[in-house]
């Protein structure tokens, strides 16, 4: 009996005891990339959505201690104002405002944009970070399906309604924040709003794939303008992304030594914003700071067409 309970024992402690003695080489290589850029952004103008909070706050954080003037575009425009104030506390920058966005609604997308065309006249650096994931079955306020509306749609008129300003600052930056899960993702031509099924994840997936594709078309349309757009991976960050998933939520707390915190998190939206060797780079993808694999369906230009002529026509704009 004994026996068997120091089996059960060093069943136990074993594995843990080496997990801990290699926690600092895991917790390094969950970390990835760093970047190691030093520019500095005085004078340029960023807009990071999804700033009051994990991986956009870092971003924008970063961006503030390199002297930007960085506009937080917030739903939650109290837990912004929360946010910006930190920031400029621990940057010693009070150029750190907030500006409400709602991007599950499109009339707050062109209010935002309004009031950004007067009071800025220029725009450097356009970080569309925002996001939903996994939540159930949900409409924005125009109707559309909650994820593919915010982290496509809302994003796609964002971008369309500032790109003037965009290109008069040239050179300028489009960084579309997507996902590895683009690779298990496929856009439903024909139920986009997932009206006949839903499945959550999928539906993530493809919002995630949109992202990609959104990149690849507009990068094409953008050349000779000054202004390029890339597309990242963040990684598996702990934030709260995961909050309609009770199970990702429990898994990323109970696999925590796996999980990027939301420093490490926002080191590639970062690096695509500032690093010097990206000047020229233009509708690629990364991930860790490194150009990253994108799936079959993110390479499809036929589909990047079909998925942008689909986006103006739901949207109802007219993108030359």
């Amino acid at each position: 009996m004994e026996c068997c309970a120091c089996t059960v024992a060093a069943a136990v402690v074993i594995p843990l005891s080496l997990l801990y003695f290699a926690s600092p080489l895991i917790r390094k290589f969950v970390a990835g990339g760093v970047c190691k850029s030093d520019a500095k952004l005085h004078g340029k103008v960023v807009i990071v959505t999804g700033a009051n909070t994990g991986i956009g706050k870092e971003t924008a954080r970063d961006l503030a201690r390199r002297g930007a003037r960085v506009i937080l575009a917030c739903r939650d425009v109290l837990r912004g104002e929360g946010a910006a104030c930190e920031i400029r506390a621990s940057t010693g920058n009070d150029q750190v405002v907030v500006r409400k966005l709602d991007l599950a609604n499109t009339k707050s997308v062109k209010e935002f944009a309004e009031n950004i065309h007067k009071d800025e006249k220029k725009i450097h650096i356009l970080i569309n970070n925002a996001g939903v994931m996994m939540c159930p079955y949900t409409k924005t306020a125009d109707g559309f399906e909650m994820q593919i509306g915010v982290n496509h749609f809302g994003h796609f008129l964002l971008t369309y309604l500032l790109l003037d300003l965009l290109k008069q600052s040239s050179p300028a930056r489009i960084i579309n924040v997507s996902s590895l899960a683009h690779l298990f993702g496929a856009i439903k031509f024909n139920d986009i709003q997932s009206l006949k099924s839903y499945f959550s994840p999928g539906a993530y997936c493809q919002s995630k794939l949109a992202n990609i594709l959104f990149t690849r078309e507009l990068a094409r349309k953008l050349q000779g303008t000054g202004v390029t757009v890339n597309a990242l991976h963040p990684g598996t960050v702990g934030s709260e992304l995961t909050r309609h998933s009770i199970i990702l939520n429990s898994l990323w707390k109970l696999f925590s030594i796996f999980v990027k915190t939301p420093v490490e998190g926002a080191q590639t939206s970062i690096y695509c914003a500032v690093a010097e060797e990206l000047e020229n780079v233009t509708g690629k993808y990364f991930s860790d700071c490194r150009p990253a694999y994108v799936s079959s369906k993110g390479r499809n230009d036929a589909d990047a067409k079909k998925l942008w002529d689909l986006s103006c026509n739901t949207l109802g704009i007219q993108w030359e």
